[in-house]
This record gives C-alpha cells, structure tokens and sequence, in this order.
C-alpha cells in the first residue's frame, strides 16, 4: 500500500518484503533440521510475519550473516581464478627459462668444438721438430745487425733533433747618442752610427730629441740577437766615433 502525497511517495508496506526476502534465503541455505526457528520459518508463508511486528531481531542477524557468506563465496571464487592464473603464469615461464638454457649449452658446445686446435700428424711433428736450430746462430746474427741498425737510426734522430734550431732571442734597444755642442752635424753622425755592421744586428728609426741648452740627441732604434750582439760592444763602437759622439747611452731595451 502506497499513500501518495504532493512531494514524495511513501511506502508504508515495505518492511513485509523485507521479511519475505529474508525468510525466503533461510529456506534456501538453512536446513530445517536441527533448527526451530527455520522450522518455524518453513512453517509460515512466505510474506507473513511473525509475531511481534516485523519480525525478531535474530532473523535479521541470520539474513546479514547470509549476505556475508554470499560476499565471501564470491571473493573465494574469484582469487581461485586469479590463483588459477598466476600458477599457468609461472608454469610458463619456467618453461621458457629451460628451452633458452638449453639453447645456450648447445651454442657453448658448438663455440668450444671450433675453436679446438686441429691435430697434425705425428710425422709432420717430427719434421718441424728436425727443422728447428738448437743453436740458433743465424738468429742470433740477424737480431745483432738489427739491433745495431736500430741504434744508428735513434743516433741520428737524436742529433737531427739537436741541430733543429729553436725560436731566435731578439730584443728591440733603444740608443741615445749625446753630440759634443749644439754646432754637431747630428745628420752626419746618424750616418756614421748606420755604417756600424755586425752580425744580427737591424737598424730602425731614428729621431732628434731635444737636450739642454739648444742640443739635440739623437734617438736611434735598433734591433738585436742575443746570441750574436752584444749590447756593449755596440755601444762602445758608436763611442769610437770620436768627431760626433760624446757618449751613448740605453734608453729603452725590450725582449722580443
């Protein structure tokens, strides 16, 4: 019986389909045998309730425990599959693990039966053995005029080597040279210092400098190998220009 209102429907009867369908799962998985309640359940028709309203309070306990027990079947059926499953699984691989080591041993076996030396005959053996030179004298001469050969050439690579010659020292000397009076030819004496000639040595630039007095100097460059010029040699050569030079002194010197 259903009353219906505006809003909503009320059903006012359903507490009677819940007894049935409880009633009807204790006859299903509940013998009679052995218990008064389920006899007295088997007893009464389906959809009429008990006495007391909607029926005990240990028929409802009975039915959550029957949905439990449904629950549990389920969750036992499906982990037996999934156990099912997994033994196929690993019954599988197992089975690929053995063929692939049986085809490893059998390439082993293939690998090592090629590499096995072939065995020669006792009588080639025994001429090889004949052919050999106990003492080894011709040996003994070739590895002497090698080794001698080897030493001649490590020789003369170590002496090419030597005479290489290696980046030439050079530095750049900057010269005043002092006249007697302002009355000096300083034309005259930049050409007598240029008639200086040595062996590495480069004459450069030159320029008149004022001194005191009205005298001018005269700032000559040059440039220089170390191993081949000496400074003071040079120096003292323009002083041998006795007519012009006063005196000389080194204004700058740089390395090149």
């Amino acid at each position: 019986m259903a009353i219906e209102y505006s809003h909503e429907n009320i059903w006012f009867d359903k507490w009677r389909v819940d007894d049935a369908e409880r009633e009807f799962y204790e006859r299903k998985y509940l013998p009679a045998v052995g218990n008064p309640h389920a006899r007295s359940c088997a007893s009464r028709p389906i959809g009429v309730a008990s006495k007391g309203g909607r029926g005990a309070s240990g028929g409802g306990a009975s039915a959550d425990v029957l949905n439990r027990i449904t629950k549990l079947e389920d969750d036992n059926s499906y982990l037996t599959k999934r156990v099912a499953a997994l033994e196929q699984t690993i019954i599988n691989l197992t089975n690929q693990i053995d063929s692939l080591n049986v085809s490893g041993a059998k390439t082993t076996t293939t690998s090592v039966s090629q590499k096995q030396p072939e065995k020669k005959p006792v009588a080639e053996e025994e001429d090889e053995d004949d052919d050999i030179d106990l003492f080894g004298s011709d040996d003994e001469e070739e590895d002497a005029e090698a080794a001698r050969i080897r030493e001649e050439r490590l020789k003369a690579y170590a002496e090419k080597k030597s005479k290489k010659p290696g980046p030439i020292a050079k530095s750049s000397v900057l010269l005043d040279c002092k006249p007697w009076d302002d009355e000096t030819d300083m034309k005259a004496m930049e050409n007598e210092v240029r008639k200086i000639e040595m062996d590495g040595l480069l004459w450069g630039a030159a320029k008149l400098n004022p001194l005191a007095f009205g005298i001018n100097k005269l700032s000559i460059l040059c440039t220089v190998e170390d191993e081949k010029v000496s400074i003071d040699d040079l120096c003292e050569k323009i002083q041998e220009i006795e007519d012009y030079v006063q005196s000389v002194d080194i204004a700058a010197f740089n390395k090149i």
